[in-house]
């Protein structure tokens, strides 16, 4: 294919290629939009502290057919165990916890070394080939494009113009240093190690396992091998000399041993510090930051790597729509609100609930150690406090009601809702309302009948428009008979007209300036 833009070699430049780069660059290639991706590691990561996938994450796979393979290749974690101070002090079957609320109602362990190797599988079926010992350097920016400097695996350099550069570059990223953009936060006293290990024993029964005691804490997530899992824990010892390397002889087993974790190979080994940061901007003229190099949390929850791939998405769709010319840039301009304001509210969260994990002090102890425990298992027998666990942890509630794209409400469903997710039953066979949401484009959503006039309308904007027969359960979804739902490409909403009236939608495309490309 011919380069529309002589001026360009790429359409957009992706610095990093972990799992938000790798999102990154998956999306926009699906919506054809031209990309390069570089990373100057010379392979993918080995080792990884990222390991849950949550339900969101899925939803938004599962529109580019990836959510089955995730699924297949990742463990479900059936029930959590908390241990105190050597003995068993709490047992609770999750299953599937978000029952009615996603597809994918359980909890996913799918590590993110080979996340990452499954993204670069699917990226290189689509031609896109991760550039590896490419070292960014700098960019400059003109009028309608960027021009960054890069150094090759040889040592020589290379230019690269591009539309616009994406920094997936991590916590310590070049991309935001050049960008002079702040970074505050701080960054947690403890030391904390993961390994890999092969283990026998009662916690390796592919449930998730947490010890704790006063100063130290284990987790132990089940990986997909039997008889093989991720610890991650505190390490008490630390080196006085910053050159020497901390390896596994150097953790306490005083937890693995109450445990009964009988470790019988350790595959890898790793010590890091957990830091808690967010970006002051995350935008600065064509340059963009996402992921670690935008925000960085505790991983109390398992939400980093998973708020990265939703700030990939999110900015995806926009610069496809911009640059394939059915948005004006000002569509940019709701990147960064829309996700900063998510980033900001889990640091301050996972902060909290990271506080109360590791804190030695007497009261947060006594919740700890004492309290949380036996209340653990009622709290999960009880279906609400199950729905609201799922709910906060899966992602499904972020939200963008205060987007300037969000207008609109009907029932408990407002403009800036992800879609509510709905099984479809028809004698033909069960279907749900996400399965349109392949399209990756705008769409009109009624549940019930559509006004006369709205299929006109639909057709003329190049609107699919997918009706559905109403349902007594659809209340219960949230969702209101014959409203209008005017669907992102991302599955959240941006219009709700509660009357039905078809020129709403007509109204807020051309308000927004957007084009749908259907």
């Amino acid at each position: 294919m011919a380069n529309p833009n002589p001026n360009r070699d790429t359409d957009v430049l992706i610095v990093g290629a972990g799992p938000t780069g790798l999102v990154l660059a998956l999306w926009l290639t699906h919506l054809g939009v031209r990309v390069r991706i570089i990373d100057k590691t010379s392979e993918p990561g080995t080792t990884s502290r990222a390991l849950a996938v949550q339900a969101r994450t899925l939803e938004l796979y599962s529109q580019i057919g990836l959510a089955e393979e995730v699924v297949k290749r990742g463990r479900q974690v059936t029930a959590v165990n908390l241990w105190v101070k050597g003995k068993k002090a709490a047992h609770a079957v999750i299953g599937e916890f978000g029952a009615g609320i996603s597809p994918y109602s359980f909890a996913l362990v799918f590590p993110q070394d080979e996340h990452e190797r499954l993204l670069i599988e699917r990226l290189s079926a689509l031609g896109i080939n991760v550039e590896r010992q490419t070292e960014f350097l700098n960019f400059e920016e003109t009028n309608n494009c960027v021009h960054a400097r890069l150094k090759l695996k040889d040592g020589s350099s290379e230019d690269c113009a591009a539309a616009y550069i994406a920094g997936c570059d991590g916590a310590y990223s070049v991309v935001r240093e050049q960008l002079k953009i702040g970074f505050p936060g701080g960054t947690y006293s403890h030391l904390f190690y993961v390994a890999d290990v092969e283990a026998a024993g009662e916690v390796m029964n592919g449930e998730l396992h947490a010890g704790l005691e006063e100063t130290e804490f284990l987790l132990v997530f089940p990986m997909v091998a039997d008889g093989r899992a991720r610890l991650v824990g505190t390490m008490l010892k630390e080196s006085t000399d910053p050159n020497q390397e901390l390896i596994w002889n150097d953790v306490s087993k005083h937890v693995i041993d109450w445990m009964h974790l009988d470790v019988t190979r350790v595959n890898w080994f790793s010590t890091y510090r957990v830091h808690h940061r967010v970006a002051d901007h995350f935008r600065k003229g064509r340059a963009f930051l996402m992921g670690d190099a935008a925000h960085i949390h505790s991983p109390v929850g398992g939400q980093g790597m998973n708020t990265g791939i939703g700030d990939a998405i999110n900015l995806a769709w926009k610069l496809a729509a911009v640059l394939h010319g059915n948005a004006q840039a000002s569509l940019l301009d709701t990147y960064e609100p829309e996700r900063i304001a998510f980033a900001r509210q889990l640091a301050a969260t996972t902060d909290r609930a990271f506080t109360g994990v590791t804190s030695s002090g007497f009261i947060v102890r006594l919740l700890r150690l004492k309290i949380f425990p036996r209340m653990m298992p009622f709290l999960l027998e009880m279906n609400w406090a199950r729905r609201l666990m799922f709910r906060t942890v899966s992602q499904t509630q972020v939200n963008y009601r205060g987007s300037a794209l969000s207008e609109g409400r009907a029932g408990s469903v407002h403009g800036g809702d992800r879609l509510p997710w709905f099984v479809i039953q028809s004698n033909a066979a069960d279907k749900d309302n996400f399965a349109p949401l392949t399209s990756l484009d705008w769409q009109v959503h009624v549940y019930g009948e559509a006004a006369p006039d709205l299929k006109k309308i639909c057709d003329e904007q190049k609107l699919p428009l997918h009706v559905f027969p109403w349902q007594r359960e659809m209340a219960k979804a949230g969702f209101q008979r014959d409203a209008i739902y005017l669907l992102r490409p991302d599955g959240y909403i941006g219009m709700i007209d509660p009357r039905g009236f078809a020129k709403s939608i007509s109204a807020y495309l051309e308000k927004h300036e957007l084009r749908p490309s259907n």
